[in-house]
């Protein structure tokens, strides 16, 4: 055959010649090597031979100076962006002194990584913010605040919904460092830090609306389907609720549960101003007890008549003339007006229909969110997660936070949304009816340290619960004390979860059972020992006990007749010496002084009066009879210096109020006896003895101790005690002149300027 035309052209192709063409040069041999070269120059910064540094700038291990890792900051690689950051705290450890000098172009630098895309740089960085920020004066930083919350908000709205995440974590450290700078504007419509990061919260949640338009439907700003990790949403719903609370707390709001609670601080009886008409009655009253600083002020005596010229015009005296019927609060109020008394901001400034639009905002995603984890939670075989445990106590916080303020501030009209803040919060109680109280399960087989942590959120949760449900039972006193037409219509329109008024009945009896658990100490499951209660716990609670003792229902009036026992059995019962007791001392004397003030000054949501009780009186009679015993069991220490000044100024205030309950002759027969020991005693080894009062020091506190006498009326046993105390110092003549006018005139000295 023929060979194919394919195989001749390959065979003729082996001895044909290549044809040049027109500009083209010889081609290479196959087997031709190349022998060109390239020559390219490196960039090596950090080991230049050629650039001098000096030796006294201060320098990482690497050689790296301060300016070298601002540039690495903002390198391609993210290894070297990490690196820079590891670097800088490095640096700065060993030469804090460039903080103060390069602080602006260290926070420009690392402002820009907030939103890296490398996961490990933002961990990076934030860890270095962690560190760094603490270390610098909220004044050197406050300016550089515009920046930070800058790049975070933009952050907070990323693409990708980890760097969002890390976004909330940023904020979580500038709340704790910047609080007021983070929640600036976040109640106006200005465009400001604030708002835009409660935006940002709320889009993350996909629970967002276009913040101020209190009126129409809802409007989501978020168009991301993101479905966020339990993990993930616990980041946010933290945050948010450590948001709420800090832009709340200022408008009146309970305060965080995360707040350090600290016993020397007076109470902060928020929930006692329903009780008053109006809230600068409300202040008045509660200036009354307020503990007297230890400034080195000066004393004058009491005359008639004060010559004008004298020059003392920074002393200043109040007198109320005594008289047969009780002071009234106007009284009381002409007097801490006189003598310097400082107004308290009221939570005007705030717009609750605001809070109300967010807290209904909010509403869904909080119950779902509560709904999906409770089962797991309160599981009585089940072992929940750590995280679904902090979701619940989150979800409870931020309820806490919103409803706080909404519930105590009147709210203009809602829109046309037919739900009321009572009834949302009835629906979120009614989730949480069943599974209250929370408590562990003794057969989890989990860690020790885990059962501590699940028993303190679950104790936290509690207390929300309790405080919760006395803001239910505040408004709706409150509203059936002044009834509208519109609120007559709603009677017939109860929430479904809630279950209306039966459903907080139900409520209130829990939470009355529960209360009378903790002060009287008992067990609260089987195999348990009972525990005594912590001043923070105790503090918390209040709102729930003043809720239930004002609760003028006709079926609850046994339970509120036991709480008030149980509550004065308990300050009776607390250590002298325990920090405890003060707070216990503070809430029932505003107890004994709001229920006996004239009906003009209190509020018609006052439901409890004393009196229609015998025992309940003599267990006031015994309180106040037993206050000189604490007095003198807490001697002339300077840690209990403002204890004793409390109890002088409560008996004072007592006594002063003129109550038939703790003006008979058997009571201030029993307070005189008992304050004897206090001034001189008869030992029956070493004769006559000095009492604690001998050992107190500063005038203030002493004379205060005196007017209290003079106010008792004194009898020979006591102003025989009296005397011998006050024996060769400086306040016999000041004794002289209290005593010659304890029967003339009703006095007040020194006791606040």
């Amino acid at each position: 055959m023929p060979k194919s035309a394919k195989k001749r052209k390959d065979k003729a192709a082996d001895f044909s010649k290549a044809k040049l063409k027109l500009g083209k040069g010889k081609q290479l041999a196959s087997n031709a090597i190349d022998t060109s070269f390239k020559a390219r120059s490196i960039a090596l910064p950090s080991q230049s031979i050629a650039q001098e540094k000096d030796g006294n700038t201060p320098t990482t291990k690497r050689r790296l100076t301060f300016n070298d890792l601002i540039t690495h900051a903002k390198h391609y690689s993210a290894s070297t962006r990490k690196d820079a950051l590891l670097g800088l705290r490095e640096l700065l450890e060993a030469n804090w002194d460039l903080v103060e000098t390069c602080l602006t172009t260290l926070i420009a630098a690392c402002v820009r990584l907030i939103g890296d895309e490398d996961a490990s740089v933002r961990k990076a960085l934030l860890a270095f913010f962690a560190w760094l920020l603490p270390r610098i004066p909220q004044g050197d930083l406050m300016p550089h605040s515009p920046m930070l919350l800058l790049f975070t908000t933009s952050a907070q709205t990323h693409i990708f919904p980890e760097i969002r995440v890390d976004a909330i974590r940023f904020l979580d450290l500038f709340l704790e460092q910047i609080p007021q700078a983070v929640i600036a504007g976040w109640n106006e419509d200005n465009n400001g830090h604030g708002a835009r990061i409660l935006e940002g919260y709320l889009g993350i949640l996909n629970a967002g609306t276009k913040f101020g338009e209190t009126d129409g439907p809802l409007k989501a700003t978020s168009t991301a389907s993101v479905i966020l990790t339990p993990a993930s949403k616990l980041i946010v719903l933290r945050s948010l609720s450590t948001f709420l609370q800090v832009s709340l707390t200022s408008f009146g709001g309970p305060s965080s549960s995360k707040t350090t609670f600290d016993p020397a601080n007076s109470l902060h009886t928020w929930y006692l101003a329903s009780s008053f008409a109006r809230h600068t009655e409300y202040e008045a009253f509660e200036r009354l007890l307020q503990p007297c600083a230890p400034t080195p002020l000066r004393h004058r005596i009491w005359q008639e008549e004060v010559d004008p010229e004298d020059g003392d015009d920074d002393f200043l005296l109040a007198a109320a003339p005594i008289t047969s019927e009780p002071f009234s609060l106007q009284e009381l109020t002409d007097v801490s007006s006189a003598i310097g008394a400082v107004e308290f901001e009221t939570s005007d400034n705030l717009d609750a229909s605001l809070v109300a639009h967010l807290a209904r905002t909010l509403h869904s995603t909080l119950i779902a969110t509560f709904l999906d984890c409770a089962p797991a939670v309160f599981s009585p075989s089940g072992s929940p997660s750590e995280t679904q445990v902090q979701l619940v106590l989150a979800v409870g916080e931020i309820v806490r936070s919103l409803y706080g303020v909404i519930m105590q501030v009147p709210t203009p009209a809602r829109g046309n949304n037919p739900k009321t803040a009572s009834e949302e919060l009835g629906a979120i109680l009614g989730y949480m009816t069943p599974y209250f109280p929370f408590r562990t399960s003794g057969a989890r087989d989990i860690k020790t340290r885990r059962v501590s942590q699940v028993e303190q959120a679950f104790q936290d949760l509690n207390l929300i619960f309790c405080e919760l449900t006395s803001l239910l039972v505040l408004k709706t006193h409150t509203d059936s004390a002044r009834p509208t037409r519109r609120a007559k219509l709603r009677q017939g329109h109860k929430s479904a979860a809630a279950g209306g008024t039966d459903a907080l009945a139900i409520q209130t009896q829990r939470v009355s059972a529960y209360i009378l658990q903790l002060l009287r100490g008992e067990a609260s499951a089987a195999g348990q020992l009972g525990r005594t209660l912590a001043p923070a716990t105790y503090a918390a609670l209040l709102p729930a006990i003043w809720a239930l003792l004002n609760n003028g229902s006709a079926h609850h009036q046994e339970a509120s007749s036991a709480i008030l026992h149980a509550t004065i059995e308990h300050s009776m019962k607390t250590s002298s010496k325990s920090g405890l007791k003060r707070l216990t001392l503070e809430f029932v004397a505003r107890l004994v002084l709001v229920c006996g003030l004239d009906s003009d000054f209190v509020a018609r949501a006052l439901n409890r009066t004393f009196g229609r009780d015998k025992g309940e009186d003599e267990k006031i009679e015994d309180w106040v009879a037993h206050l000189p015993q604490v007095l003198w069991e807490l001697g002339a220490s300077n840690l209990h210096a403002t204890e004793a000044s409390i109890i002088i100024q409560v008996l004072l205030r007592v006594l002063q109020r003129q109550s038939r309950m703790v003006h008979t002759p058997k009571t201030t027969a029993a307070v005189r006896s008992k304050l004897v020991p206090y001034f001189s005693m008869k030992h029956p080894a070493r004769g006559q003895v000095a009492g604690p009062y001998s050992k107190l020091l500063g005038a203030r506190l002493r004379r205060l101790a005196l007017d209290l006498v003079a106010t008792l009326g004194a009898d020979n046993e006591l102003g025989d005690a009296v005397e011998r105390a006050i024996q060769g110092t400086d306040e016999v003549e000041y004794w002289m002149q209290v005593s010659a006018m304890a029967g003339v005139e009703q006095i007040t000295l020194n006791v606040c300027r």
